[in-house]
This record gives structure tokens, sequence and C-alpha cells, in this order.
């Protein structure tokens, strides 16, 4: 099959280290070689969330993972407080409706962020406390919105409510504090900021609402939070777990860690704001509000006399370009262009310069060389004396630092890829 660009909010595309990680000799998910790579990816994850707390990584999508949050941590007939900003969102209510709990909504119109004074607002009329929940978004993709979480905790103040925050596509991509903030769950997923194949969701859990798990009388089998973690505290995971995923996301953390968070978070920021430079110089409305965009997905409204599908099939088979379009009531109305994933600066650019090029194809009135220049502008200006390097050369460089050899291609190597990480993980506390 071609080799596709990958510019959808997930699955993303993979270095081709995390994919030759995906083809290692598979070992005995009961031994101890399985075990050490379970510890070593949770306490990895445990910087991106800005937690101390237990991550359990379970062999899921990342809905997967929003519903084992849910059905963990609730009894049929609660009331939880929803509030979505899109699709995402409003799956997560779904779900909860699901497990039989009372929904509340607390809308916000599409491309707006969350008003934390209207949830804050909401809370302080619960003086009975009588909601249980409280579902929130940290990144939408469907809209191209990113709430800013550290007033939305603000909001919540001191409300007992358990609140579940689905950041799958938003973890990584910029600072998260999931203790100071005072998050009960928050869940993430492979395919996203850590560029890896999709199947596994990782979530962080507060002590309290482990202790609330153990009073749950909620309906769970496979997707059992508490369940997870007895297996988890013994290097173990309760199911037949996808192997090679676990290779591949120890492979995604430690190049994480080797390019270093701030680095992950400025790259994020830099290509949506040259994204959205392209836009404007092309007379293209983003779709997201300014106090909102999100940093790894950028949604544009469709231009006057364009199609969206038609422009999707030529970027995809003319340019090998992948890009995503509008969901549910945006369908046909917007198209979504996302930075996650092993992408570099001139994939970028040759991205919007095929959009540029399949635009004017269909007729649209844009100026020629506009919009890919001032991406490029941006770009440059933001990597003015800064040393930037692929990160293969960033991995190589930090196993240098840290002593280590370089990497085998070998089973008996797992232990030294550990050691990387290890040594990673540390450097980043």
């Amino acid at each position: 099959m071609p080799k596709q660009l990958l510019f959808i909010p997930g699955p993303v595309t993979c270095a081709p280290e995390v994919l030759e990680a995906m083809a290692w000799p598979l070992i005995d998910h009961r031994g101890p070689e399985f075990a050490g790579i379970l510890e070593r990816v949770s306490r990895g994850m445990q910087p991106l969330f800005g937690t101390s707390n237990e991550v359990v990584v379970l062999g899921s999508s990342g809905t997967g993972g929003l519903e084992a949050a849910v059905a963990s941590s609730f009894t049929p007939g609660q009331r939880v407080l929803a509030a979505p900003v899109g699709v995402f969102g409003k799956r997560l209510a779904n779900i909860a409706t699901t497990h039989g709990l009372s929904i509340e909504t607390l809308s916000t119109p599409l491309g707006h962020a969350l008003d934390p004074q209207a949830l804050a607002a909401r809370l302080r009329a619960d003086s009975a406390h009588e909601i249980a929940g409280i579902l929130l978004t940290h990144n939408e993709t469907s809209t191209g919105v990113q709430n800013e979480m550290g007033p939305l905790a603000a909001a919540i103040g001191d409300h007992p409510a358990t609140v579940i925050v689905d950041s799958v596509s938003g973890l990584g991509a910029s600072a998260f504090e999931m203790d100071r903030w005072n998050f009960d769950i928050v869940v993430t997923a492979s395919q996203k900021v850590l560029g890896v194949p999709p199947g596994l969701a990782m979530v962080a859990v507060s002590p309290r609402a482990w202790e609330r798990m153990a009073q749950g009388r909620g309906s769970r089998f496979y997707l059992d939070l508490l369940k997870a973690r007895e297996f988890a505290q013994t290097g173990q995971t309760p199911w037949t777990p996808p192997v090679s995923l676990f290779f591949a996301l120890e492979t995604g953390l430690r190049r994480y860690f080797a390019e270093g968070p701030e680095n992950v978070y400025a790259r994020h920021d830099r290509y949506a704001r040259a994204i959205s430079a392209f836009c404007t110089a092309a007379g293209i409305d983003v779709f997201s509000e300014p106090n909102a965009h999100s940093v790894t997905v950028v949604a544009m409204h469709a231009p006057p006399g364009s199609n969206v599908a038609a422009v999707r099939q030529e970027l995809r088979e003319a340019h090998g370009i992948v890009m995503g379009g509008g969901q549910a009531e945006l369908k046909g109305k917007i198209l979504r262009m996302g930075t996650m994933g092993d992408l570099t600066s001139d994939d970028v650019l040759r991205a919007l310069e095929a959009l540029e090029t399949v635009l004017k194809r269909q007729g649209v009135a844009i100026a020629a060389g506009a919009g890919p220049q001032a991406a490029r502008a941006l770009l440059e200006a933001n990597l003015a004396g800064f040393d930037v390097k692929s990160n293969a050369q960033a991995c190589a460089e930090h196993r240098e630092r840290r002593g280590a050899r370089p990497r085998l291609r070998r089973t008996g190597d797992r232990v030294q890829r550990g050691r990387v990480l290890t040594a990673a993980f540390e450097a980043a506390k």
C-alpha cells in the first residue's frame, strides 16, 4: 500500500522505529519481561498526566478507556453533568446513558470552549450535591477546540463530584496537571500525540476515585478498572494484552522523552499556528473561536464553492495526503487537519501546498501561494535559532548522554530499551 501522510486526528503517521517495534518477537504476557514493560510504560505516562497517581493500561481504543472510567465509577441512576463541546463529548455522555446514569447536559455552541463561569454557576446551584459526576473534554477533535482545564478545575472547586476527563487527543501536546487540578480520572490513547498505532488506552486514577469504585454497583467485566489495577500490581493485565502495541508504546514514550515535553508542546503549537496562518492568508475561516484553538487539530470552514468530499479524495489519491472532514451536523462543512504523529515542517508545508492546489482546481478564489508562504514564514520565524533535529537524532543523542548502548534489534535488548525509558522518565520528573 502506498505510504500516506496522515493529517487526520488519529490514527497518525508513525515513525519507522515505532512500526519496527511492532515486529519484535512476542513474549509471555504473564512473564517477567512483560511485567517490566507494563511497569515502565505506566510510570512513563505519569509525567504526561501530571500525576503521581496510578496509571493503568487497557487493551482498547480511547473510547474503551472512557467507558471503563464511567462503568467503574458510578451506580445506575446517579446524576452526571456532561459538558460536551463536540461529537466526542456527546459520545462520552452517551456512554453514561448506556450505563443507566441520569444525564444533564451543559451545552456549548460548536467552535467554542466550555465557559468556566457557566460550569461554576451550575455547580453552585447543586447545593444538595445531587450531581455525582462531571464529564469534561480536554481536546475536541470534531471542532478543533481545546478547553483550558485550569479554569474549569477552579470552577469545580470543592464540589464532591467525580471528575472524568477525556484527554484522548490532547494529552502530551501541552502541559496537563491532573493532581493540581484535582481531576479524578483522565483518559488518553496510544494513537494520538505519542504516535503509536491504535489499540491501547491509558487511564490515570486518583485515590478518591479508587475508593469510590469499590462502592460502585455498575455493570462491567472487560472494562473494569479495579480488575485492571489488581492485575497490574502483579505485572499483568486481566486479559491477553496486545503485546506488540506495548512494544510500540514503550518506543513511543522513549522518543517522546528524548525530544523533550517542552519541544513536543512547541512542535504541536507551531504546526497548528502555521495551519491557521495558511487559512488567514488564503481567506479561509478557522472554525474554532480565538480563545479555543486546539494544538492537535485545526478545523477550517470549507471555502464557498468547494466540495469537502472531493477535496479529501483528490488530496488522498493525487498527493498522498489524508485530511479529515466534518462529523454529524458539520459533515461537508469543515475540513480538519491534524498536527500529531511523525510529521515534519516540510510535511506540513507539502500538505498545505497540496490543499491550495486542490482548492484552486475546484475553482475556489484563492491567492496563489499566499497561504503556503504565510505558513512557511511562521515556521521559519519560530525555528530561527532553534537547532532542529530529527527525532531519531534526538534519541541517539539522548542515549549518548545517558551512556546507553545503541538500540539493537534483538529480543534480548529489551532490558536496555527499558533502561533508556526509565532514564528519560527520571529526567522528566
